[in-house]
């Protein structure tokens, strides 16, 4: 049986104030940007898949 979905919580204070800096920053950024953003990930990624070893 599935558990029910919790309410999201109301950000208050500086946490509301971060949220909505961090949410403008990412509106805001140039076609470059969110492919350098991607490019730094992908490679970040493949950094970290060399460190991890998954055994099943």
């Amino acid at each position: 049986m599935a558990r029910p979905i919790k309410e999201t919580p109301i950000l208050t204070g500086e946490d509301a104030i971060r949220f909505e800096r961090l949410r403008l920053e990412v509106e805001s950024l140039s076609k470059e940007q969110r492919a350098e953003n991607s490019r730094k990930l992908r490679e970040a990624i493949e950094e970290a898949k060399k460190r991890i070893t998954i055994c099943i």
